[in-house]
């Protein structure tokens, strides 16, 4: 099967035309596996491919979708909350995979070349909160930003996150991850004027509520630059902050 770039490429050598080719791109918007419908497109629309979410899924089903998306063009794909199986699996059939333990993420494919100086800070409260941490970190990277981390800088030692106010204040856009009380993304957001994104994580006692203490919290920050995704999503934080941090390819 044919990717979008080999059918615009032919088309310009001559080897096929523009009516066969307006057929095959209206005809494979997706590859339909059966227990899957691959989003081959998606690269295109939104600028990084689908990503695979792999918990639940076994680890052929999410090598089958990873396999099928780099046939289809993709260069690198990323299968988050996924078992080491998963990535043990991807080496065995051969694919260039990489498996970070902390995020539980496995990345197939060659990671993208960094090609802008901006970049995205990570900060998180507590060395409890690091999963979700690198979790967004490591899908930022995965699309292409650069990432500072700051871990273990929570508000019981403010002074912490003070000593590295200057990196914080130099970044697009800053990923805070906290649980307990929820209450440093209101610091970070104090300091800075770029997007916080805040992580709400399900660390901490049981009035914590599995996260949703710090969830009511930061929804309630007085910061005006913080927005919130939700509990213990690391992904969904590390990719509003790639989005962010792109727009500056367009100025």
């Amino acid at each position: 099967m044919m990717d979008t770039k080999s059918i615009l490429s032919a088309v310009k050598d001559g080897s096929l035309s523009v009516e066969e080719a307006e057929r095959m791109l209206r005809t494979q918007p997706y590859v339909d596996m059966g227990f899957a419908k691959v989003d081959t497109q998606r690269r295109i629309r939104q600028g990084a491919s689908e990503v695979i979410y792999g918990a639940s899924k076994t680890p052929e089903q999410s090598v089958s979708i990873a396999r099928t998306l780099i046939d289809n063009g993709s260069e690198c794909v990323m299968i988050t909350r996924c078992p080491k199986d998963t990535y043990e699996l991807a080496k065995q059939e051969g694919l260039d995979a990489d498996f970070r333990d902390q995020a539980r993420i496995c990345i197939i494919g060659r990671m993208p070349e960094k090609k802008r100086e901006s970049y995205v800070c990570v900060i998180c409260a507590g060395t409890s909160d690091i999963p979700v941490a690198e979790e967004a970190a490591v899908t930022a990277e995965v699309l292409g930003c650069n990432v500072r981390r700051i871990y273990d800088a929570g508000v019981a030692g403010i002074h912490r996150l003070l000593s590295d106010a200057d990196t914080i204040m130099g970044a697009t856009a800053v990923v805070v991850a906290a649980g307990m009380e929820g209450a440093l993304p209101s610091v970070v957001g104090g300091l800075v004027s770029v997007p916080v994104i805040a992580v709400p994580t399900s660390v901490g006692y049981g009035a914590s509520f599995e996260g949703l203490t710090a969830l009511l919290a930061m929804m309630n920050s007085c910061a005006s630059t913080v927005s919130v995704v939700n509990i213990d999503n690391g992904f969904g934080a590390g990719y509003i902050a790639s989005l962010i941090d792109r727009r500056g390819d367009s100025q």
